[in-house]
């Protein structure tokens, strides 16, 4: 791997010093509604109703994989003919609705009404369907509002828009609290607490985690709060975030060695961390985490790979494999492109690597097709085809749903990109 680089200083030179080419037209994502497989896992006492169509109710049974009689913590609220034909009023059946799931579900202790795309759901205001529920059953439970809309949104935004909508009910700091550290984004609870672990030996503290395990501890934010973003999609959730007080560290995102090192490095500078104490600390971790790389090495070094927008996880990954796998980047697609958020990323990429925001999925595939590269990470809509046509590819969405951040899963992030190689390899054999 190369050596490691020094942290990049805060702003936003890496987009303006490279040219980021934006493309419009026909696009391949999946909707904001499919947050909700991982984040229903991850804080316990929330429930998410999905105010949708059918095909919604579909989308999210499929991508969960949850059985019906495993009580899941999601469902969705179907229009029915009658709604949709003006018979009913939709405010009654949408509050019946919730009352018959709270009486079923007296573990619920935060319900997130969750709008979606088809024109009937856009008309209902749910922020107000929600303050009405949430006055109705307070203190037992909390109602808030969010849409996982897939018409201006990507996946992953459904989880920026739900943790945005709980910023306002964070509880204030109080007066003259002491600096603690927020990380911001859904991560794995393995992954959780092996970050608890290097910031109590790092001694930072306080640190909290937003989303929070159960939905009663919420964590209180203000002017001494740090926050440092672990997912690169979260927008809407940092804004609401510095709009209470507290301030963004800068770092690039926790994938492979060098990210996790930077990542931790920048909470570290922020909160007067020792260099050598960041040493001894994050060494033996980092040890693990290029031995269980270097096994991947061998497979993805020198290979191509072009990266469909999807996620807005690409840059990143582009960085993790080009500066830590040796893989060669054709194309660096991403549907949105946060400049502040992403700037340490992009100061990191390899010079010369395209990077297109936004998406013309003919084009796309044009660029693909000719380049021939030897992977393509792309969405579940796009790989099919191109396995048919010949092309190795790995799905971006399992990148969501795989513990990948953090020293400990470097060599499973690696594992993911060699798998799709090495089945091809055999294939051909």
């Amino acid at each position: 791997m190369n050596a490691l680089s020094p942290l990049p200083a805060m702003g936003a030179a890496g987009c303006e010093a490279r040219p980021i080419v934006q493309e419009r037209g026909q696009r391949e994502v999946f909707c904001g509604l499919t947050g909700i497989v991982w984040l229903h896992r991850k804080i316990q006492g929330a429930f998410f109703l999905v105010v949708g169509s059918r095909t919604c109710a579909h989308l999210i049974q499929s991508a969960a994989g949850v059985m019906i009689f495993a009580e899941p913590r999601f469902a969705t609220a179907i229009l029915e003919d009658r709604d949709l034909a003006g018979v009913a009023d939709i405010d009654d059946e949408l509050d019946a609705a919730v009352d018959r799931l709270l009486v079923r579900r007296p573990d619920i202790e935060l319900l997130f009404l969750v709008g979606s795309c088809p024109s009937e759901v856009i008309k209902i205001d749910l922020s107000r369907a929600a303050a009405r529920q949430s006055k109705k059953h307070a203190p037992r439970v909390r109602v808030l509002s969010y849409s996982g809309s897939g018409i201006e949104t990507t996946f992953t935004q459904g989880e920026d828009a739900c943790l945005a909508a709980l910023v306002p009910t964070l509880p204030q700091e109080a007066p003259h609290a002491p600096p603690s550290l927020l990380v911001v984004g859904a991560l794995a609870d393995v992954v959780e607490d092996q970050f608890a672990r290097l910031f109590d030996a790092l001694g930072v503290a306080p640190v909290r985690f937003l989303p929070m395990r159960r939905a009663a501890d919420l964590p209180p934010v203000g002017p001494n709060t740090s926050i440092l973003l672990a997912q690169p999609y979260l927008a809407d959730t940092a804004h609401a975030l510095e709009e209470r007080g507290a301030r963004r560290i800068d770092a690039p995102f926790p994938l492979g060695v060098e990210g996790a090192t930077l990542w931790l490095r920048a909470a570290a500078v922020a909160f007067g961390v020792t260099e050598e104490r960041f040493d001894a600390v994050v060494a033996p971790a980092r040890a693990r985490a290029e031995r269980a790389m270097r096994h991947y090495r061998d497979t993805l070094a020198g290979k191509r790979i072009f990266l469909f927008p999807d996620s807005q996880l690409e840059p990143a990954l582009a960085r993790f494999l080009s500066r830590e796998m040796g893989m060669e980047i054709v194309e660096i697609g991403t549907p949105y492109l946060h400049r502040r958020h992403m700037a340490s990323e992009l100061e990191l990429l390899p010079p010369g690597a395209p990077i297109v925001e936004g998406q013309h999925v003919e084009q796309q595939l044009d660029r693909c097709r000719a380049a021939r590269p030897d992977l393509v990470l792309c969405g579940l809509g796009l790989a099919n085809p191109l396995e048919a046509e010949g092309f190795t590819t790995k799905w971006s969405i399992e990148l969501l749903f795989s513990p990948i951040q953090g020293f400990d899963q470097a060599g499973d992030l690696a594992e993911l990109f060699a798998r799709p190689l090495n089945r091809r390899a055999r294939l051909e054999v």
